[in-house]
């Protein structure tokens, strides 16, 4: 799967707006999951795949290309981390995880 793009076409989006391209690429299997774990601070490729528990290596490798293309992540000496930009994205993320835990007990 090609990495997403502004401006070119992704999943519910022919146009490639930005929010829909970026929903495209979180919406990939353990994309959420790497950006997650990565916010505790950065992780060398094996800790990575340790902490997602049952990722593949394969799927690892992917998402970090795509994840890293798309400046949310960065390789450094210690592994693999957030960049100012991925947590920026994360500090928007973290409270629809406090939500969805409210929201969960309603639909329960």
């Amino acid at each position: 799967m090609p990495i997403p793009k502004p401006g070119a076409p992704v999943r519910g989006s022919k146009t490639g707006a930005p929010i829909m391209v970026l929903f495209d690429l979180l919406g990939r299997r353990w994309a959420m999951g790497i950006i997650w774990n990565l916010s505790k601070g950065p992780a060398a490729f094996r800790v990575l795949q340790m902490k997602c528990e049952t990722i593949s290596p394969t799927i690892l490798s992917t998402r970090l290309k795509e994840l890293t293309a798309a400046h949310i992540v960065e390789r450094t000496l210690d592994g693999y981390q957030l960049t100012e930009m991925g947590y920026e994205l994360f500090s928007l993320l973290k409270p629809l995880g406090d939500w969805s835990k409210a929201w969960a007990k309603t639909i329960s």
